[in-house]
């Protein structure tokens, strides 16, 4: 097995940070605008930026977090065993605001579709945009595309992307994996 890092340390945070300059460039004071981080992993990016956010604007913004397990087409098909919930939870009026999902991988677009899905039980959002820390661009199975990137990586459906977040995995990296055979 063959690992490239693709991004780690100080790079990792850079990153974050030019991610929520392009927000705020199209979205200002955020008055109008929300994030929603994706279930599981999608939430410690929303969380990152909200608090760079908070920093950069001097105020709290609107952020929630949202499962999509029951609204994916695949959710009883994972190996024959029940996928296990996560929670969701936004405490704000998703009716007529700016809505970011936010996630770490975009990949077969499929997790995006269901989001797209799931936040209708919250209202009608005016717009939706997404943001996702690593674009896997080639490997669509849905016609979806970011309107934010940290960063693109041309890879093959064998290869693995895998982000590790400080809060869970104790260093913050994204690694391209690439079984040898």
């Amino acid at each position: 097995m063959k690992q490239s890092i693709l991004l780690d340390g100080p790079k990792f945070q850079i990153t974050i940070k030019r991610l929520c300059q392009q927000l705020i460039e199209n979205h200002g004071d955020f008055s109008n605008t929300a994030l929603i981080g994706i279930q599981p992993r999608g939430t410690y990016l929303a969380n990152r930026i909200a608090k760079e956010l908070k920093e950069m604007l001097g105020r709290d913004i609107d952020m929630g977090i949202l499962d999509i397990t029951f609204f994916r087409d695949d959710f009883r098909m994972k190996g024959g065993t029940p996928l296990l919930a996560n929670s969701t939870h936004i405490d704000f009026i998703v009716e007529g605001k700016n809505v970011i999902f936010v996630d770490d991988v975009l990949w077969t677009g499929r997790t995006i579709r269901s989001a797209m899905d799931a936040i209708q039980a919250f209202g009608r959002s005016e717009t939706i945009e997404l943001l996702v820390l690593v674009d896997r661009r080639f490997s669509r199975q849905i016609p979806i595309q970011p309107d934010y990137i940290g960063i693109q990586v041309d890879s093959i459906d064998s290869q693995k992307v895998i982000v590790s977040w400080e809060e869970v995995d104790n260093e913050d990296s994204i690694v391209l994996i690439t079984e040898k055979k």
